[in-house]
């Protein structure tokens, strides 16, 4: 014999919210208004989101800006990459390819640069280490960022979006001087 449950007297929309539940609904709710304004405050002084710019490309078009910037300001070599030192406020230009971060860059200290980056192939990940700059790199697009480099040193660029059986060996340098 099965026995059923009768139907409730009472429907959950016409019964009273208790104390404790109104508490912490009240304190939920000024929580989710305290983070999502501390959405727009994080991103201005919480200096951890680029304001970056985007512009459409073609890879040839973006090849031939780097190129030109590599004629110009080439001051060496490393591993058969030129090393490039452009002028200070200049717009600086470094591109990824199967498997290669071109060129490698030389940059002053405390001086800001205006840094362009595209893809000639695929999509890569431009992951500058130490420090936490992560960006998206497309083809088809010029990613603008300013960056003012603060500490002199060598810095890698590692590619941190898997674009192929070469993904590994994917390394760049930006070299930052007194």
């Amino acid at each position: 014999m099965t026995s059923f449950m009768p139907p409730a007297d009472r429907h959950w929309w016409k019964v009273p919210v208790g104390k404790q539940e109104l508490i912490w609904i009240a304190i939920a709710l000024v929580w989710c208004i305290i983070m999502f304004l501390m959405m727009p405050l994080w991103h201005v002084y919480g200096k951890q989101n680029l304001s970056t710019e985007a512009y459409q490309t073609t890879p040839a078009k973006f090849g031939a800006k780097v190129e030109e910037m590599v004629e110009k300001y080439t001051v060496g070599e490393e591993a058969g990459i030129p090393i490039v030192a452009p002028p200070v406020g200049s717009d600086i230009y470094m591109l990824g390819r199967l498997w290669q971060w071109y060129p490698v860059l030389k940059l002053k200290k405390d001086q800001e640069y205006r840094l362009h980056l595209s893809s000639m192939d695929f999509q890569h990940g431009f992951s500058l280490q130490p420090d936490n700059i992560n960006l998206q790199v497309v083809p088809g697009y010029d990613m603008v960022l300013k960056i003012t480099p603060d500490k002199s040193g060598e810095y890698g660029v590692i590619c941190n979006e898997y674009c192929g059986i070469g993904h590994h060996l994917m390394v760049g340098k930006i070299y930052v001087e007194d």
